[in-house]
Formats: structure tokens, sequence, C-alpha cells
């Protein structure tokens, strides 16, 4: 069984934001599945599939990027993966812009919503999928940039690259991180 959890935060306002690619990312793989029913569990919206003869449960929590260890506690709590069964997928600033890279364990880099995952969890060991917004131009506050919306040239391309980040998940389904860092790392 993998959790896979896309970090965002709810409401219409952010729908779009740089920090809300990791909702797109599990939606696109949602819709990739086929699966189109959810329901709400431990503070999330959660989809539940199966995939190259995996049960996947996919959530978005609800409950703000600062404050996601409480929901993914909980759901890991209730569906017990080991933690190379568990991946969260994210925004990162410090790679370019649309780039992937998967990784196991390892501190937060600053993000929230890791971090707040970290300490719910009491370990790091859980799996990412970073994926890349850019920086934020000249001297933009980074927290602000984050919560803006993709400019309109970005907007234009993201859609290519919510597909390839999906592509990148069904890796991680069937081959295990391992693999999906030797796929999806080196390019």
């Amino acid at each position: 069984m993998k959790l896979i959890i896309g970090l965002g935060n709810p409401g219409k306002e952010y729908e779009r934001s740089r920090h809300n690619v990791g909702f797109m990312i599990v939606d696109e793989f949602r819709i990739k599945l086929g699966e189109k029913q959810e329901e709400v569990e431990h503070q999330a919206w959660v989809s539940k599939g199966k995939f190259a003869d995996q049960e996947i449960v996919i959530a978005r929590p609800m409950t703000y990027m600062n404050n996601s260890g409480r929901s993914v506690a909980g759901l890991v709590r209730a569906y017990r993966p080991a933690m190379e069964d568990l991946l969260v997928v994210h925004d990162d600033l410090d790679l370019p812009l649309f780039a992937l890279r998967f990784k196991q364990g390892g501190g937060s880099a600053g993000h929230n919503g890791v971090r707040s995952i970290m300490e719910a969890l009491g370990t790091d060991e859980f799996c990412r999928l970073r994926f890349g917004v850019g920086r934020p131009p000249g001297r933009m506050d980074p927290a602000v940039y984050v919560l803006e919306s993709f400019a309109k040239k970005e907007m234009e391309e993201l859609g290519f690259y919510l597909g390839q980040a999906a592509d990148a998940l069904a890796t991680y389904v069937e081959r295990g991180i391992e693999a999906a860092m030797n796929r999806y790392n080196s390019t």
C-alpha cells in the first residue's frame, strides 16, 4: 500500500498558486488512475484506488500548509505505511522551474509543510517528490512568491509538467523510490 500526500492550501484563492503544486500533481495522478471519488478522512480529501497491483491512498490535507502534519499523522496512523511507502509531493524553491526530484529522508529545506509533517511523525524518513517552482524575482519575499499564481506563460506550460509529475508518481508506485530516483533525479 502506498500513501501519497499532495501538499497545498485549501481555498479558491490558492488554487493555482506555486505552493499548491502538490495538490495539482496528486489530482493529475488521481485523474490518470480514473479515480473521481473523494471523501474526507483525517482532515484531508482522500481518494483510494489501485495501480500496478498496489493499493493507493491519495490525500490532500485541508489543514493549510503549515499544519499539514496534523492531517498526515492521522492518515499514517490509519493506514500504517512503511516510510518508503509514504510519499509527500510539494513545491520546492531551490529547484529550477518544473524540475522534478525524488528524495527519501533528510531535512525540510525550509518548507513549512514538510517541517510540520516531520514534527508530527517524529521522523524525516518518508519519501518526497519535489517540484521546482523557481526562485522569486529580485528581493521578493519567498513566502509571498509561493502564494502567487504562476505567470501566464508558465500556466501555458504547467499542464505538460504536471503530466510528467503524474508519470513520475506512477514510476514510484510501480518500481519504488530507488527506481524513481534513478529515473527522475538524473534529468
